[in-house]
């Protein structure tokens, strides 16, 4: 059974938390996270979750006390945004080193300098290298299904690295729609318990963990981690399929909306795909043959997948939430590399919207869509959607 509750993406996520009920939740306020870690807080001292609950002084420390909770034994959470992530830095890059299946909800936010506390995917899209699976979420609903499906994927034994959940900032975390809440048994009955195979608290099989790794085995243990993103890719259809029959819904590496005949397709992640989709209905009334690929999982990164749907598509826009300063765009990178193979490639071009949270509307997208469908693209240049002039 499931019910319908009205929900902000950050009351969604910390209903996702409740049903898990993980042993140990770090939690350190910053916006706009700060709800997240609120709600799950008030089901703590509501007495409807087990969970201990560790306030602390910093987002370092909120890693920090994470990783002490997980290599312990315990399924533990915390959640950051933005600057947080980066003063997480040290702590967060040397995870999936450790092995430690830690999964983190992120609020999308602008990175600093100038300060701005609203969305862009500048925050996650820097953590990109370092070993964590990455799930972005279109919406509410996307957010508390991808905490399940991340927790599942984190702790499967061929895998063992972190996981972020991606959910933009304010646009979906403070925004409120229907959110279909699975029944508490069928998500306990899912989830599980997590029985890992060694852990510091147990004393009859003791173990080091973050040890010292010079030239002789370092290098090793990164060919290792890379091993285990590739166990990823192939177990999060399994953990999905396995989710779809909870649901009903689907877990693709990306999803493809109406790109079966399109003559121009935009790609890009998370909440503007909603606003992507009204407009792409709208230009197919008008007789616009025009579609989106959404990408869902954005690391490890489905680059074969990803040229197979769009190989003969004539034209892409790719939609970047961020800047890489000084090099194509996160997205657009990936999406170029995935066609390099390609003797006949679409056309692509780069936009870049969104900085700061500045809004993206139907008609900025079906001015893009004009403008792929007219030819005028160039794959060097990288433009700009909504940029004061």
């Amino acid at each position: 059974m499931s019910v319908i509750k009205p929900l902000s993406g950050a009351q969604a996520v910390a209903e996702a938390m409740r049903q898990i009920n993980p042993d140990v939740v770090v939690a350190y306020p910053i916006t706009p996270q700060t709800p997240v870690v609120e709600y799950f807080a008030q089901f703590v001292a509501n007495g409807l979750v087990d969970t201990e609950t560790i306030p602390v002084e910093s987002e370092h420390s909120a890693m920090s006390a994470t990783v002490g909770a997980s290599a312990a034994g315990a399924r533990a959470m915390c959640a950051t945004s933005s600057q947080g992530l980066a003063l997480m830095w040290e702590v967060v890059a040397a995870v999936p080193g450790l092995r430690l299946p830690i999964v983190m909800p992120i609020v999308n936010r602008a990175l600093s300098a100038p300060i701005n506390i609203h969305c862009d995917h500048s925050d996650t899209m820097g953590a990109t290298t370092i070993g964590w699976i990455q799930i972005f979420s279109e919406n509410a609903q996307e957010a508390y299904e991808n905490m399940f499906l991340a927790l599942r994927l984190a702790e499967h034994k061929d895998v063992l690295i972190p996981a972020m959940v991606m959910q933009d900032g304010f646009i979906i975390s403070h925004g409120v729609e229907n959110v279909k809440i699975l029944d508490d048994d069928v998500v306990k009955k899912f989830v599980g318990e997590r029985n890992p195979d060694r852990f510091l608290l147990d004393v009859k099989n003791p173990y080091t963990i973050g040890p010292l790794a010079l030239p002789d085995y370092y290098f090793e243990i990164k060919r290792q981690q890379e091993e285990a993103m590739e166990n990823a890719k192939k177990i999060y259809l399994e953990v999905g399929e396995d989710l779809s029959k909870l649901t009903g819904n689907k877990y693709p590496y990306f999803e493809e909306y109406r790109i079966e005949d399109a003559a121009a397709v935009i790609i890009v992640l998370a909440s503007a795909a909603g606003t992507a989709k009204d407009a792409i209905d709208e230009m197919r009334v008008d007789g616009k043959k025009v579609g989106l690929l959404k990408p869902k999982l954005f690391r490890p990164f489905p680059y074969k997948e990803i040229r197979d749907a769009v190989k003969n598509i004539p034209v892409i826009g790719v939609l970047d939430r961020s800047i890489s300063f000084g090099s194509y765009a996160p997205l657009y990178t990936e999406i170029r590399n995935s066609l390099f193979e390609l003797e006949n490639k679409p056309k692509l071009q780069s936009y870049i919207f969104g900085l700061g949270g500045k809004d993206i509307f139907k008609n900025d997208i079906k001015q893009i869509f004009e403008e792929l469908l007219s030819g005028k693209v160039n794959p060097e240049e990288q433009k700009y959607i909504g940029l004061r002039g």
